[in-house]
């Protein structure tokens, strides 16, 4: 394993300072790294910072540009000599891979995402090992309680994940993963119900719509959804939820058992598509939602006019932010614990996890690859996580007398303004890059949303009127506290190409793509025709050994074997 393969190498060197020593009749000395999760690399190979620039291919949507060209990346360059030429995806995510396979050309750096695998299996990304023993002292003090999760069968390890959790977890007070979300107004409109049950939720939204047919001159969406490309399981995993499970993927995993039930052909999800199909026969349903595109999808969500959907925080950021700069607090939207019956308790929050089969990693074009690997043991110092993180002392946050950062409302508006933190690299670096979650060794959060004075300072007057109506201090507060489940989140596995459970996502997903939208625009009266010819051809493909093999995930973690 790598962890050996690290002690040994120290172990190597401490005895070459020694006879060193000894033959020179002088001590020896010896740096250590002992910063509680990075450290300054002193004693490390001497690096060369004569400028180069990489290229590097993110499978997501973002801002294609120079890292050099961002406050922080200027200094990465100056102490590494090394910069970044970024691009992100455009268009289809599986086509843009393959035609990078099948040419065998890739860029330097690649941050695939959910095409991880694919990259493994052409043979793609080079091996860290030696490299990070090398040049990356402060990525293995980083990652050294997450060895054996991120080393392979092969006992290679192939790319870094994004987030280990060092020191301490801090749980986020914001909605970040998935919800119902649904546009405040209405809430505040019908005197802040608390809603519980998707029947709740829709009824709300129905009479809403009827009652405000147009928003600022345009017609009124009542619910749509994200359906595009790989962002589709934003779409499938809902009746998951609703059912009172967290984003396991493709399957639930029983809390005691630890079986794994896939639950595309379940009751759940037959519920969940035909109550779509009753929103659709009223016209209540976005005729688009399964041909949108991502942006088509967020230019929605962001004219205001959208009352509902289900989708996950993350996803949906800018739209969130250009109504927050729209300045109507009402047309914001708020996430609910919305599922099927009363009697359900809502998982939506993720348990404390480690998702080790996304991640960035180094590829067979790639020259001189030491020269980016010191480029991201620099980048993960405290020194520049703190910037990445929190941005500039005194410009972007300051410190109390104990030593706890906070920020002032003039420095709160400055990091909410997306132009700046773009400007300064925060918006590049704080994400699909080595990075830390947690706390630092100062005991301060890594991501200032997760200081509870940043957070309740951060909140607008309409933000407050909404805690205040639900008698809560953080949106997260309506959320049930999720359970402990060692293994999660389960689709973090990593799946061979080519293997059963690899062919039978690939084919059932396509399945789904195909009959989900055929089930939920179908007239009522085919509702049923059109779920069993999807059960029909879904019972085709190996259920039972997707099963087993996520059963088998669930329990080697629970085990404690990654």
């Amino acid at each position: 394993m790598l962890r050996k393969k690290y002690l040994i190498s120290i172990l190597v060197m401490l005895m070459a300072l020694i006879i060193v020593a000894c033959n020179n009749d002088e001590p020896a000395t010896s740096d250590s790294n002992e910063q509680e999760g990075t450290s300054d690399n002193e004693g490390a190979t001497e690096i060369d910072t004569t400028p180069v620039t990489y290229t590097y291919f993110n499978a997501t949507a973002g801002v294609d540009l120079e890292t050099n060209t961002t406050r922080i990346g200027k200094e990465l360059e100056e102490k590494t000599g090394v910069n970044f030429r970024t691009e992100h995806l455009v268009g289809d995510l599986n086509t843009r891979i393959g035609v990078m396979v099948a040419g065998g050309e890739y860029p330097d750096v690649i941050v695939p995402d959910a095409a991880i695998d694919t990259l493994l299996d052409s043979g793609a990304f080079i091996p860290l090992n030696d490299l990070l023993e090398e040049h990356g002292q402060n990525l293995l003090e980083m990652y050294s309680d997450y060895l054996d999760m991120i080393t392979h069968d092969d006992g290679n390890i192939y790319y870094l994940p994004f987030g280990p959790t060092i020191n301490e977890y801090v749980p986020a007070p914001n909605i970040d993963q998935g919800a119902f979300w649904i546009q405040r107004g209405i809430l505040k409109e019908a005197g802040f119900p608390k809603l519980k049950t998707l029947d709740e939720y829709f009824e709300l939204i129905e009479d809403y719509a009827a009652d405000n047919p147009q928003i600022d001159g345009m017609n009124t969406i009542p619910f749509t959804g994200l359906t595009y490309d790989w962002r589709f399981f934003a779409f499938s995993n809902t009746p998951n939820h609703l059912a009172g499970y967290p984003n396991d993927g493709e399957v639930m995993i029983d809390m005691e058992t630890h079986e794994a039930t896939v639950y595309a052909n379940s009751e759940h999800t037959k519920r969940y598509l035909q109550k779509l199909n009753e929103l659709n026969a009223k016209g209540l349903l976005d005729r688009e939602m399964f041909v949108a595109n991502y942006d088509e999808y967020l230019a929605k969500l962001s004219s205001g006019r959208v009352l509902g959907f289900f989708d996950y925080g993350w996803q949906f950021g800018d739209a969130r932010n250009a109504l927050r700069d729209a300045g109507n607090p009402d047309r914001e939207y708020m996430a609910l614990p919305i599922v099927f019956d009363e009697s359900i308790d809502d998982q939506y929050l993720d348990p404390p996890a480690f998702t080790q089969n996304r991640g960035i990693g180094i590829t067979v074009n790639a020259e001189n690859p030491e020269r980016i690997v010191q480029f991201w043991n620099e980048l993960i110092t405290e020194e520049m996580q703190r910037k990445v993180m929190w941005g500039y002392e005194d410009e972007h946050y300051s410190v109390e007398d104990d030593g706890s950062f906070y920020r002032t409302p003039e420095q709160i508006q400055l990091t909410e303004n997306q132009d700046h933190r773009e400007e300064v690299g925060m918006r590049t670096f704080e994400w699909s890059w080595p990075r830390v979650n947690g706390t630092f060794s100062d005991g301060n959060p890594v991501e200032p949303g997760r200081q509870p004075a940043v957070a309740q300072a951060s909140y607008t007057e309409g933000d407050r009127e909404y805690l205040e109506a639900y008698d809560i201090e953080t949106f997260a507060q309506l959320f049930t506290p999720p359970h402990e489940r060692p293994w999660f989140p389960a689709w973090s596995a990593n799946i061979e190409q080519g293997s059963a459970v690899q062919i039978f996502e690939e084919r059932t997903d396509e399945l789904k793509r195909r009959h989900y939208a055929r089930i939920v625009l179908a007239d009522p009266s085919d509702f049923e025709a059109e779920w069993e010819d999807f059960l029909t051809e879904y019972s085709k493909h190996d259920v039972e050994a997707y099963e087993e093999f996520f059963t088998d995930v669930a329990q080697s973690r629970v085990d404690g074997e990654w």
